[in-house]
């Protein structure tokens, strides 16, 4: 039982992460040798950074054809979108599901399903507020594509937000991948947008919250219309 508790309590920690609790408590000790109090500044950050490159397990749902959400936060945008140009896909458009984190959500990126990845594109790009639609075509973002298990595209974007300075991903081309693995995180706010296939309705709505590698954003089986949500 004890133990139990204990993996709910000790969320471990990406090791991203690292570098920044080391560098705010070294900061904590400088401030205390200048003036002790001046040691609370310093802990509240080493518990920031501590807090935000949090990196809880997930128990995601392995049914084939479900797709996931490739990160916490809220939906923000529910739309047809043309897929980052980088990727050649051309003029197509998708339904998009775009997701917003805010610095209190867990940053870590997870594959939305099963496949492989078949591009990579890095895109160098302004750092606006990453809730605004223009974020998805002017921002700092890195772009998956990747070919489901049943033989589908599907895009998921990582892009960077008004404080975000670096966008962390470890997907190589050719590699195999299944849903709910980590692949990577964007540091401090940030926004994710995954493109579903051609045909596909998202199963959330705009304001839903999302728990990355366990909330189910579509059905690849599934032939629903578009759903809609009410604040009740």
């Amino acid at each position: 039982m004890e133990n139990n508790v204990l993996k709910y309590v000790l969320v471990p920690i990406n090791r991203a992460g690292w570098p920044f609790i080391a560098g705010a408590l070294l900061l904590s000790v400088i401030f205390a040798l200048i003036w002790p109090p001046l040691v609370v500044p310093g802990l509240l950050l080493s518990a920031f950074c501590t807090y935000f490159f949090r990196d809880p397990d997930r128990y995601v749902p392995v049914r084939p054809g479900l797709v996931v959400s490739p990160a916490d936060g809220l939906v923000s945008a529910v739309e047809p979108a043309t897929p980052p140009a980088e990727l050649g896909m051309g003029d197509v458009s998708l339904m998009r599901v775009s997701i917003f984190l805010s610095v209190f959500d867990v940053h870590v990126n997870r594959i939305p399903t099963g496949g492989e990845i078949t591009e990579l594109a890095y895109h160098e790009g302004a750092f606006l507020n990453a809730a605004e639609d223009k974020a998805s075509d002017l921002n700092e973002r890195q772009s998956v594509r990747m070919k489901t298990t049943d033989g589908r595209d599907i895009v998921f974007v990582q892009i960077a937000g008004l404080i975000a300075r670096r966008i962390i991903c470890t997907l190589k081309h050719g590699q195999s991948v299944r849903a709910g693995e980590r692949f990577g995180l964007i540091r401090f706010g940030s926004r994710t947008d995954v493109y579903l296939p051609d045909g596909v309705a998202p199963m959330v709505a705009v304001g839903q919250r999302m728990i990355g590698g366990e909330t189910v954003i579509a059905d690849l089986t599934s032939d629903e219309e578009i759903r809609a949500g009410e604040v009740r």
